[in-house]
């Protein structure tokens, strides 16, 4: 956004505009829910709505540019995660179904064009990182924050969320690598 439209949209949004927190919302929501639903949350719209209506109420003391907001955001969006995740920890352990893990069901079509696929096997390679890797990749991935912003919000020195942004990327290409090696011998032995 530039500057100057996104100067305007914070002053009509620390004023309480509808129109302006309906565009705040609309702009940043879908990478906040992504991050959430990446990192596991279980409710992830529910803490997305949470984390914008702590983002408005703080908005009239914000101070700051476009790349504060989005790290203000991704603040709050982590604590509410954390919060959600001690929540869970003091509630009987369930197992939630997962369509895409469970075996007797294959996606539909519209799910297949539209790339669900894809979604869902970037989330299962994205899970066997390590945490911490796996944190700084969707902060930069979903949040498109910075490793300066990254640092803040997990605490870290900016050396080492570089570090932790560089080895999860390595990782990364190595499970992609294992994973094709995988396909590229299934479909050897299914050819005649």
């Amino acid at each position: 956004m530039h500057t100057e439209a996104f100067a305007t949209l914070l002053q009509s949004g620390r004023a309480g505009d509808p129109a302006a927190l309906g565009e705040i919302w609309r702009t940043y929501a879908p990478a906040v829910t992504a991050y959430l639903r990446g990192k596991g949350a279980e409710e992830p719209e529910e803490l997305t709505s949470e984390t914008f209506l702590a983002l408005f109420r703080a908005l009239p003391e914000f101070r700051g540019d476009e790349a504060g907001l989005k790290a203000l955001l991704f603040t709050i969006a982590r604590r509410r995660l954390v919060d959600e995740v001690r929540r869970r920890g003091r509630r009987v352990a369930t197992v939630t179904w997962e369509r895409h893990l469970d075996e007797r069901t294959a996606p539909s079509a519209e799910e297949t064009a539209v790339g669900q696929l894809g979604i869902v096997e970037a989330r299962a390679l994205l899970q066997r990182l390590a945490p911490d890797q796996r944190d700084v990749l969707m902060l930069r991935i979903f949040g498109d924050l910075t490793i300066d912003q990254i640092a803040e919000i997990l605490d870290k020195r900016q050396g080492a969320v570089k570090q932790l942004q560089r080895r999860g990327l390595e990782s990364l290409r190595r499970l992609l690598a294992a994973q094709r090696t995988t396909h590229h011998d299934r479909t050897e032995e299914v050819t005649p």
